[in-house]
């Protein structure tokens, strides 16, 4: 079955009258200039009789034009300017009318005969078309360039997903080379370990399958994943690794992009407690700040110099969270790095709470 608009919104049957209305006034001026002796006043009922019937018709003709025949706005997808012929048949269905019915409606109203000199009704019938096709072709050009911009939308969008796609899988790989190097270390040093090590390997694996193949999540399964990681650390580090994970009820459905967290955590983990004897704790939490979703990353580690970790490209997953904040939500969110040598590490996601998902 064809698909067809069910309505025209208010706001631009609205608009679009009073720019017509306005466009009548411009009119009237012309052809009073042509008719002087009739006056201006006449001269504008008329042109807002021919004028207004012209724009019903093709304003609200375009119920009838099937969906896909027509020009798709950012903002009102399948309610824009008809394609093609279809735009043509509707643009002179309307200055038919306009003319045809307008015009005898004009003089009704003014109650004057509606006889006209061969040559009269000839420029009337010139000055219709050349004012309705004036006004179609604005409309037209409209049409064309929100559907442009719809489509410039849509292909930023599927962009910027295909972006944090890539770097998502970057991210994977480096998660699971780094928890293999460990399990190396541990099979030469404590076989038991080793072994209860990858029986958590493989339970996270399992577990983040299916989200790594998500664009978002809840941010309670954000959290889940954590605690997956760091049971999967604690095995390794044992009680040199405390943690405290911080998740307000409020805010567990919020969508997030998939693996936010965890290369953050990693990152602590590798770079802030391990050169540590004593280890230390990694701290997640979430809040809301105004409208807005804070998520901060804080360890007690050893921390470093942020400047020499950009220029010399270490600390990867930071890099890479970076530039997944800054693709999906572009300049509505920021992260925030609090690091100095001796000092821990202080990570701060920023991120939008209003109706707008990420891009």
């Amino acid at each position: 079955m064809t698909s067809r608009h069910p309505s025209i919104p208010a706001g631009d049957v609205l608009r679009h009258g009073l720019q017509v209305l306005a466009f009548c006034c411009v009119v009237a001026v012309f052809t009073t200039m042509i008719w002087p002796d009739t006056g201006y006043g006449r001269q504008l009922v008329h042109s807002i009789t021919i004028g207004m019937l012209t724009w019903a018709v093709i304003e609200f003709g375009r119920l009838l034009v099937p969906r896909e025949f027509c020009y798709r706005g950012p903002g009102n997808p399948g309610h824009g300017w008809p394609k093609g012929w279809r735009g043509v048949a509707l643009t002179l269905s309307g200055l038919a009318a306009g003319f045809l019915i307008g015009r005898p409606l004009g003089f009704w109203m003014l109650g004057s005969p509606s006889g006209y000199s061969q040559r009269d009704l000839v420029l009337s019938l010139l000055i219709t078309v050349a004012a309705g096709a004036v006004a179609s072709f604005y409309y037209h050009a409209r049409g064309r360039q929100a559907a442009l911009q719809a489509q410039i939308a849509a292909a930023e969008r599927d962009a910027s997903q295909a972006r944090l796609a890539l770097l998502q899988s970057q991210l994977e790989p480096h998660m699971l080379f780094n928890t293999l190097a460990n399990l190396r270390a541990l099979i030469a040093l404590d076989p038991p370990a080793a072994q209860h090590m990858l029986d958590r390997l493989d339970g996270y694996l399992r577990a983040t399958l299916g989200a790594s193949r998500a664009t978002l999540h809840p941010l309670a399964d954000e959290f889940a994943l954590l605690t997956d990681y760091l049971e999967l650390m604690a095995v390794r580090m044992g009680p040199r690794l405390r943690t405290t994970l911080d998740l307000p009820e409020p805010l567990r459905a919020w969508p997030v992009p998939t693996l936010l967290l965890q290369p953050l955590v990693e990152n602590a983990i590798k770079h802030g407690l391990e050169p540590c004897i004593d280890g230390g704790r990694v701290e997640v939490t979430a809040a809301r700040e105004d409208d807005r979703l804070v998520l901060v990353v804080r360890d007690s580690g050893v921390g470093f110099d942020t400047a020499r970790a950009t220029a010399s490209g270490a600390h990867f997953g930071l890099a890479q969270v970076r530039e997944r904040v800054a693709t999906a939500y572009g300049e509505r969110a920021h992260c925030a790095v609090e690091s100095a040598p001796g000092a821990g590490t202080t990570i701060r996601i920023t991120l939008p709470l209003d109706e707008k998902s990420p891009a």
